[in-house]
């Protein structure tokens, strides 16, 4: 089980993200709960697969994915294959499901 309120926030490209199940035998991936605070950082990951389930967005809020950019609302969800020039524009609040486990070392900028 998993308490995010309990779960301390860490800095990220995007903003503040608090990190489940790193090292757990049972499940191959991380779930994150991120709040990104206006405009995160473009990044791209090398081996990870990120699936954004979006919480909460302003009505402004888009994705910017390699050079397209798309609007988002919450209750919809994306899946940013490896590779993928990605980032959150506008205040936000989302549900990452990482695959395989996150590692901070596969964060990759231009």
């Amino acid at each position: 089980m998993a308490d995010f309120s309990q779960i301390q926030g860490v800095p990220c490209p995007c903003g503040t993200a608090r990190r489940a199940f790193h090292g757990v035998p049972e499940f191959p991936g991380t779930i994150h709960v991120t709040e990104i605070s206006e405009d995160a950082r473009l990044h791209y990951h090398q081996k990870l697969t990120e699936t954004y389930f979006f919480l909460e967005c302003q009505p402004d809020a888009r994705m910017q994915l390699d050079d397209e950019i798309i609007s988002v609302k919450q209750g919809q969800c994306i899946v940013i294959p490896p590779g993928v020039r990605h980032r959150a524009v506008g205040k936000m609040k989302v549900l990452i499901v990482v695959l395989p486990e996150f590692d901070p070392k596969d964060e990759w900028f231009d």
